[in-house]
């Protein structure tokens, strides 16, 4: 890694414990500052402005994401829907605190209808993360495992919801939210119905035999 690139870590560190420090609606270049152990003018050295840096921070994110779920390749499908599912609704085991970060997304999401750069860049991580998951289907399916009936777009576009809105729950409700049960159901009416001779698989037989 180049110095540079250790510099932009660090900020994108800094920018990770501001947001969830702050939120994002008193998110500020001083408060990101505050939180980096260089210079302030390192931080406008490589980023122009707070929205050019958070447009910098929300690709980070999705990058990381992405490396989570898939790992180095090879993954089986299941257990990568699986594991999104895990960092989405509980968190990731980075050693940060969830709930910090989910309230912070949250608070950021919410403005998304006041800022059109953000609900851009929000809208183009979405589809790149409903893009993950159709793929992932797709795998299953050329590896005889999911059931080629399902339409990978509609279970992606069903997935991201349901877990997406359990994290919302999560931020709300506290430990109030239904989370354990979202899981379960998240594993039983949508993974595993995904597998070939699963229970959606065994009806749809059922019904085609009578």
């Amino acid at each position: 890694m180049t110095a540079e690139d250790s510099s932009k870590e660090e900020i994108m560190s800094a920018t990770f414990d501001a947001l969830c420090e702050h939120g994002y609606a008193n998110l500020t270049m001083q408060s990101i500052a505050d939180e980096f152990d260089k210079s302030k003018s390192l931080i406008h050295y490589h980023y122009d402005s707070k929205d050019d840096l958070l447009a910098a921070f929300m690709d980070h994110l999705l990058e990381n994401f992405v490396e989570m779920v898939t790992g180095c390749g090879g993954q089986d499908p299941v257990e990568e829907l699986r594991r999104m599912a895990d960092i989405v609704v509980v968190g990731a085991d980075d050693g940060n605190d969830a709930n910090d970060f989910h309230t912070a997304l949250l608070g950021l999401r919410a403005q998304a209808p006041y800022d059109e750069k953000l609900r851009d860049q929000l809208a183009r991580n979405d589809a790149r993360i409903r893009e993950l998951i159709a793929d992932i289907v797709r795998d299953g399916q050329e590896q005889g495992q999911f059931d080629e009936s399902v339409d990978p777009e509609e279970f992606a576009a069903l997935f991201r919801s349901a877990i997406e809105g359990a994290q919302a729950h999560g931020v709300v409700l506290g430990d109030a939210a239904p989370t354990d049960e979202v899981m379960a159901a998240v594993d039983d009416l949508l993974v595993n119905r995904l597998l070939v001779g699963g229970e959606g698989g065994e009806a749809d037989g059922e019904e085609g035999g009578e």
